[in-house]
């Protein structure tokens, strides 16, 4: 099952047009497994077929890796890792780290991170609203996480107007976008075509004005 797996990540980069060696198909597939074994027990995700979490998952999470420029990430609301341990993977330069305020998912994200080697993500387990970083990180991503306006907001002590917001969402946000504040500039709605996606995803990127 694995090769088949192989198969798809790979057939997925290449329409995606992402670069992926050995070494990062090899970390994925073994950060898959720990989803699927974790699962189980924690209760990770709602969705419970091993192939469904390549597609519904992994493969989505690659589906932001052409719109991240910068060296420095937080993925907020990151709950198993998703996007951001997906983009520590692939880029082991990019300095990323994943926040979520369930510390069944932070202990988890910190085994991958053991289990992986991952040495450019840091792991923390607290609110949004309460983290406040020693650095302002340069971007910030979130998939499936809170409306666009609670993710700006909650997010005010983490940037600065410089600081860039990645958000993946399913169907075009019309409402979640009216509500922004006039403090919060739309600079991009992106539809991504995501091979084997079952409905309509798009990337809202934002900053402060």
């Amino acid at each position: 099952m694995s090769t088949h797996y192989q198969e798809k990540l790979l057939t997925a980069a290449r329409q995606l047009g992402i670069d992926i060696n050995d070494r990062q198909i090899e970390q994925l597939l073994h950060y898959h497994q720990l989803l699927v074994k974790w699962n189980k027990a924690y209760n990770l995700t709602a969705v419970r077929d091993a192939e469904d979490m390549i597609d519904r998952h992994l493969i989505d999470s690659l589906a932001i890796l052409p719109f991240i420029q910068y060296d420095d990430i937080l993925d907020v609301g990151s709950g198993g890792g998703l996007p951001g341990l997906v983009i520590a993977i692939m880029n082991p330069d990019i300095r990323v780290t994943v926040l979520d305020s369930n510390g069944k998912k932070t202990r988890f994200c910190t085994q991958v991170k053991l289990e992986l080697q991952l040495s450019n993500v840091t792991v923390v387990h607290t609110r949004l609203e309460n983290y406040c970083p020693a650095q302002p990180h340069a971007c910030i991503t979130s998939r499936a996480f809170a409306s666009l306006r609670d993710m700006v907001e909650l997010s005010a002590g983490c940037g600065t107007s410089a600081t860039v917001y990645l958000a993946m969402k399913g169907q075009y946000p019309e409402a979640e976008l009216a509500e922004l504040p006039a403090t919060v500039e739309l600079l991009n709605v992106k539809e991504l075509l995501v091979p084997g996606a079952d409905g309509e995803r798009h990337l809202v990127t934002l900053n402060r004005v």
